[in-house]
């Protein structure tokens, strides 16, 4: 501080020179690690909520076993959804050696960044929703073997949203080049 006991400009350090100086590459490749380590994150907790109730119901209703595997299928989806959108990313991704960082290539760092959060995030609460329903599918096909087909609609339309993170991902990261 200054000598009155005022703060000076010289020593305010703001958030926007703190993410200005975060290479455009450490972004993307951020982005690219949130969208499959958050994809398949939604997927194991998925996979962690359907099968427990899976093998608890199991015990009342053995038939139930084999059917209600769907249910863990359409959570592992998710996490494939991750990794076909961090393939897709990585495909954006280009050296360019020398020179300083353009405008061009913090765009291209900024879009792939949110690209993969937003594949990322929304695969997580896709794994999530589809585990819940998966859940409760096991559990009413238990009771009541009429139940599944109609449950199991309900968790196809849960599983779509993974898809929906996946399309907007991919309109985001389109513009993302490091030309």
């Amino acid at each position: 501080m200054a000598a009155t006991g005022e703060m000076t400009e010289e020593m305010f350090f703001g958030w926007g020179e703190l993410l200005n100086g975060i290479s455009p590459y450490a972004w993307a490749f951020i982005g690219t690690g949130l969208a499959i380590g958050l994809s398949v994150l939604g997927a194991a907790w998925g996979i962690f909520i359907t099968g427990s109730s899976l093998v608890g119901a199991a015990i009342k209703a053995p038939r139930i076993r084999s059917k209600n595997l769907i249910s863990v299928i359409f959570c592992e989806a998710v996490a494939i959804y991750g990794v076909i959108v961090a393939i897709i990313l990585q495909t954006h991704l280009e050296q360019v050696l020398g020179g300083e960082v353009e405008a061009v290539m913090k765009y291209a760092g900024y879009g792939i960044f949110w690209s993969g959060m937003t594949a990322g995030l929304g695969n997580l609460a896709c794994g999530v929703c589809v585990g819940v329903c998966g859940s409760g599918c096991a559990l009413a096909d238990a009771q009541d073997g009429n139940l599944f087909v109609k449950i199991l609609v309900i968790e196809i339309f849960a599983s779509a949203l993974g898809i929906f993170a996946i399309i907007v991902a991919i309109i985001i990261s389109t513009k993302a080049n490091f030309k």
